[in-house]
């Protein structure tokens, strides 16, 4: 069992009896008031969407889901095709990815996640390097304190592009290293 405040977006719980994959996931108050988590969530055996608000100390039960290698393969909308070492494909519903998509890349190893032998989503390695797509130049002078700026990181669907907050030494064409949790700048990858 786990607190709602400890479920991320891509877990899959019971509610009701009925497993759901979290797709995104709003926090709302304060540690004085309590903290509520409104998720938008999908159900794995019927496919339809649901919308609930929990409150952080309300516990769910984590399906523990299989898991293999694989790697992304290409973009047929709206699914996300990969493929294991045995060369078989798995389809995987672009609503189901959440934030994978902005870091997805040819040819890139993750994770699929199945659920009563299909596969329901991906997940990726906890930090990845890609190459700044495009950045702004730094603006002299605006270099005191912990100045940071927007950077797009490469990704394989310019459409799904992201955002990364990165420090102002950072250009185009960088190597950078990013948590795949928070989405957080880490390091510039050298060599």
């Amino acid at each position: 069992m786990k607190f709602a405040k400890e479920i991320r977006v891509g877990n899959i719980i019971m509610v009701d009896s009925k497993p759901m994959i979290v797709l995104r996931s709003d926090v709302n108050g304060s540690s004085r008031t309590g903290f509520t988590y409104k998720w938008k969530m999908k159900n794995l055996l019927t496919n339809s969407p649901q919308e609930s608000v929990f409150r952080g100390d309300d516990k769910f039960d984590v399906v523990v889901l299989d898991k293999k290698p694989v790697t992304y393969s290409y973009f047929a909308d709206p699914l996300f095709v990969f493929m294991d070492e045995e060369y078989n494909q798995y389809e995987i519903e672009g609503e189901n990815m959440g934030d994978a998509v902005g870091y997805l890349k040819d040819g890139m190893q993750c994770e699929a996640v199945f659920y009563d032998g299909k596969a329901i989503s991906v997940e990726m390695p906890t930090t990845i390097v890609r190459k700044v797509a495009y950045s702004e130049p730094a603006v002299k002078g605006n270099t005191s304190g912990n100045v940071l700026k927007e950077a797009k990181i490469e990704n394989a669907i310019e459409a799904n592009q992201i955002i990364v907050m990165v420090p102002l030494f950072v250009s185009q064409d960088d190597d950078i290293e990013i948590d795949t949790r928070t989405n957080e700048y880490k390091k510039v990858v050298r060599g």
